[in-house]
């Protein structure tokens, strides 16, 4: 199973995207009979790619915001002791 594949929600899949919606269009029942699964392989490749980028991007944001925390907490602490 796969997430919607709406192309301005996976970017990067794009043009797999299409390809592997072409496919489906163009083989209707052979679909069922994996006419287009190298492409499924392919697309499937390619989410985990984007699911490990974002999952990177969205931890070196939470590492900032966890610095960014402990600065404030620091400094409120540093308030509240004068």
């Amino acid at each position: 199973m796969h997430p919607p594949l709406t192309l301005h929600r996976h970017p990067m899949c794009a043009d797999i995207i299409e390809e592997f919606q072409k496919c489906h269009a163009d083989h209707p029942i052979a679909k069922f009979f994996g006419e287009c699964t190298e492409l499924k392989i392919k697309l499937d490749r390619c989410f985990r790619q984007e699911k490990a980028l974002k999952r990177k991007a969205n931890f070196e944001e939470s590492k900032k915001f966890k610095e960014r925390l402990q600065a404030y907490r620091k400094d409120e602490a540093e308030k509240d002791s004068q």
